[in-house]
This record gives C-alpha cells, structure tokens and sequence, in this order.
C-alpha cells in the first residue's frame, strides 16, 4: 500500500472521529449497519455491546496506525485472524464486516470528503486486512478453541484470584503472549488473559485475573469460578518475548497482574544457559498488591542475570487486607521497596538507553509509565507493550 492511500485512509477516520463523540457514534452505526445488512452475523456477538464498541475502535486505530508498517501489522492481522477461528467465522463474514465499516465512514465524512480516490483507498486498505486474517485461518492447523479444565483457584486478596487449568490437548504459545477465553457464566463475551507461565507439555495453564468494578468477566472469575468449571480459549497472540540469541539487556516494568506475561518470561529464560540483565521493576498501589514477590524472589535467588525493586504508591495496605498467619521467608535478593508511582520511579533511573523495555499492566498505567520513559530519553522503538485493547 503506498503512502498516497495510506493518508487518505488515516485522514478519513480521523475527521470522522475529530468530531465531539464521533469514534461512539461512528462503531453505533458500524454495528447498524452491520447486523441490519447482514443479520447472521449477530449471534457472533454478545448481547452487551459497549466492550465490544469499545475494543472495535482500539483495534481499528490499533491497525491504521501501523498500515506503513506492513512487518508489524501484518503478523498482528495474522494473529487475530487465527484467533477469530474461534467464532466460526467464515471468509463472507470479514467481507460484511468490511462493507459494513466503509459504509459507516463513508455516511459520517459526508460526500464531499469521500472522492472516488479515498472509496479506493479503504478498498484497498480493508482488502488487505481481509486477506491477511483469511489466509492465516486457512492456513492454521492448530484447534480453533481449546477447553480448559479449572483444577486450581486461589484467592490472593479479595479481588484477585490465581487459576489454573488443565487444557483438553497443550497449546504452543511463547511466554509473555496472550489468549482470549470465554467461562460458563459469560456466553460469547471473550476477555484477553496473559498466562503466568511458559507452555506446558502436559497442558496445563495458570492465569492471575483482578475483578474490575463492573467488570462482566473478570469480577465473574473472582467470584464465581470453581474447580471443575469448563473453559474455552482461543488461539495465541502477542509479540512480547526475549528471543534466545538476545544480546541487549532488559527491562521490565509490571503492575498488578500485569506481572502475569513478565513472570512467564522470566520463567522461560531460567530454563536457559545465558541471558542478558533484567531488571523488573513490581508495582502496586498498595503492598499486598505485590501478590508475587516470593515467587519473584526464588527467580532472583537462582538467576543472578535478574534484578528485582518492588514499587507501591502507597506504604500501607488497605484497611480489609489481613496478613496471612504464619512466618513468612525472607526475601534478600529483592532491591528495597520504593514508594511512589512507578513510572515516575523507574524514569528517575534515568533513559535505560542500554536497554531494551517491555511493560505490562492496566491501559493506563502502560501509556503513563511509557511517556515518562520517553520524556526522560528512552527511545519509543525500544519499548515494547501489548496493544492496549
């Protein structure tokens, strides 16, 4: 795609979404369209829409970012399209969904935006998206969903849980990736999780999930999940990872149970001969939100490549958080704990120009962290984060 379509694409939405509410009204009327023209494609979908609004146009901003950067976006469509075998959907139902967005753009930018020019432009640009998604599915031989048996569920703090499963067949996937899953409770509402450990031959899986107020899925996990319980997950996606012949030192940055894809990491290099410094930096606003420290530790203790500094914003625990009875191990290996907002705190270390950053956590968190990574002089192509949807 060149440069000329590229900009007439990018131009289009965001005149469309400049406008006061126009990114809502723009996926209200995308869903319109799209379940009025083409009715068989709503059982896709679950029947509280907002999340899915809201992902839609993460994703769609997410890929026109990258349409000059075809070796990125092109595996992440790759991904995705992978992943989407998980609906069943089928190669007439990306054109519909196609059709559907270009004529919801078309209807907001009005005619005199919309030339012959641009009508080609997000042909071209929507085709490749198409493509990309369909050639990948059809290639794929892995299954399209795996089932997951909850063997384990620990509860942590009150709004965090640790479960783990025993999948139907193993899934190859490479540690700091993520998967969509689906629970009983909650039909066809698909949330993204990062396992906390590497793959596993024998199949089993472990995911830390926080309950969010007003969270469908997560506070649904927290509260309700049993052993016994039947999950569906979907196909691997992602490009965090420390490739094995890494030179560049690392940093992480992780909060809450954004630590989930760093731990797995850090597990898999552990089982390796060499690896350059990490230094990971743990945060949460409270102490007790630093859940994994002794697991962190024992890392730490056996793997002098790795650094460890806990970060809380705060230096009390919550007044409901009660300490577990018992003696507690000591931690040596971990730097002291520093207080205050760790994007603040890790920039005040300076640019980390030797290192190559990944972070993990909440939207927000990551944006925050990486600007004052940036404003203090780390450079935006040494950062690596998930997509923020």
């Amino acid at each position: 795609m060149d440069s000329r379509t590229v900009a007439l694409i990018r131009t289009t939405f965001k005149a469309v979404a400049a406008e006061e509410g126009g990114s809502e009204k723009l996926a209200r009327s995308f869903y319109a369209i799209l379940f009025t023209d083409y009715p068989q494609v709503r059982d896709f979908f679950p029947a509280a829409m907002d999340a899915q609004r809201d992902r839609l146009l993460k994703a769609i901003v997410y890929a026109l970012d990258r349409l000059e950067e075809p070796n990125k976006l092109l595996p992440f469509l790759a991904q995705l399209g992978r992943d989407h075998r998980k609906y069943g959907v089928q190669a007439e139902h990306y054109l519909a969904v196609a059709t559907s967005l270009k004529t919801a753009v078309q209807v907001f930018a009005g005619t005199e935006m919309w030339t012959d020019e641009v009508d080609r432009a997000w042909d071209e640009g929507l085709k490749i998206i198409a493509d990309t998604m369909i050639g990948a599915a059809e290639k794929e031989t892995t299954p399209h969903v795996w089932t997951g048996t909850v063997i384990e569920r620990r509860e942590v703090l009150r709004d965090l849980t640790i479960v783990r499963l025993q999948l139907d067949q193993p899934m190859e996937y490479a540690a700091g990736q993520y998967v969509s899953v689906q629970i009983p409770s909650r039909p066809r509402m698909w949330r993204y999780l990062s396992p906390a450990v590497p793959a596993d031959t024998d199949g089993e899986i472990e995911f830390h999930v926080r309950g969010v107020l007003g969270g469908w899925v997560s506070s649904a996990i927290v509260g309700q999940t049993a052993v016994g319980d039947q999950w569906l997950l979907g196909s691997p996606l992602g490009g965090l990872g420390v490739p094995r012949n890494i030179k560049r030192k690392m940093l992480m940055i992780g909060c809450g149970t954004g630590i989930a894809p760093l731990r797995a990491q850090l597990m898999a290099m552990a089982q390796r001969r060499a690896n350059p410094k990490v230094h990971l930096f743990v945060g949460g606003h409270n102490p007790c939100d630093l859940y994994d420290l002794e697991t962190l530790s024992d890392l730490a203790v056996a793997n002098r490549w790795l650094t460890v500094t806990p970060v809380t914003e705060h230096d009390e625990n919550p007044w409901w958080h009660v300490e577990p009875e018992g003696p507690h191990a000591p931690m040596p290996v971990l730097e002291p704990r520093i207080t205050g907002q760790i994007g603040k705190v890790v920039a005040s270390f300076g640019a980390w120009a030797d290192r190559d950053v990944q972070i993990a956590g909440s939207p927000s968190m990551v944006q925050t962290t990486k600007f004052r990574l940036m404003a203090a002089g780390t450079l935006a192509k040494n950062i690596r984060h998930d997509p923020l949807f």
